[in-house]
């Protein structure tokens, strides 16, 4: 008998009003597994994961981690579950030091050593040379991996990630990426990856669920969505 996923979204349904935003998404992730989340513009990636992290909460359905229903906890609440999450824009403090920020931030976790903890998380991002430079002061690649790392402090087992990627080079894009699959391998973290770049999801996910206009389309291994003639409808031939 297959053991049930380490976490997962059981029938999500999000209504804004008359209006119908997500309709009955699941999902099931493994530990460690990096699951892509894609779907074209305004078919509700982000609802969704404010619905799964507690910034709203759903009409209907479920939320687990771990065996846990999370489903109407708070944020922080979720937070010391385990399940961290980054924004589409950088949520870093520019004039504040690279290490001081990341620190009081694995304070705020409740990491057990949070300065060892914040070191670490530097060095796993090759941000180790710059723990004194001001934040702003960092390229804006070094900003994303900064940013991500705040997102790991306090050793999160589960990690949703809203657009990683926006507006990075394409270098800066595979680098990040890189980081972060090996990141999500060595510490066993569950991914859950909303991102429009389709070579970084194709390339770095286990598996991908697409959704459209709020209601599940595909799931499958990358090649198998990349294959799906739903798939390369929905994006009109453009991403898939």
């Amino acid at each position: 008998m297959k053991q049930k996923a380490y976490f997962t979204v059981e029938d999500l349904v999000v209504d804004y009003g008359g209006v119908r935003a997500i309709d009955g998404i699941r999902l099931a992730l493994d530990k460690g597994e990096i699951r892509g989340l894609i779907g074209p513009n305004g078919a509700g990636k982000s609802t969704f994961i404010d619905a799964v992290t507690g910034r709203r909460l759903p009409t209907a359905g479920r939320v687990t981690l771990g065996g846990e229903d999370i489903t109407r906890l708070s944020i922080i609440a979720r937070r010391d579950r385990g399940l961290s999450r980054s924004f589409q824009r950088t949520s870093i403090f520019a004039d504040m030091p690279v290490l001081e920020q990341v620190f009081l931030a694995s304070h705020q976790a409740r990491a057990e050593h949070p300065e060892e903890d914040a070191l670490a998380i530097l060095k796993e991002l090759d941000l180790e040379a710059y723990a004194d430079w001001r934040a702003g002061d960092l390229g804006y690649g070094q900003q994303r991996r900064l940013d991500l790392a705040l997102a790991l402090v306090g050793s999160p087992s589960v990690l949703l990630l809203d657009e990683p990627m926006a507006g990075l080079t394409v270098t800066e894009s595979r680098d990040l990426a890189e980081h972060l699959k090996r990141l999500a391998r060595e510490r066993r973290v569950t991914v859950l990856l909303v991102e429009h770049d389709m070579e970084i999801v194709f390339g770095i996910s286990d598996r991908v669920t697409v959704i459209e206009l709020g209601k599940p389309l595909a799931e499958g291994t990358p090649d198998e969505v990349r294959a799906n003639p739903k798939v390369r409808e929905a994006y009109l031939g453009s991403a898939a």
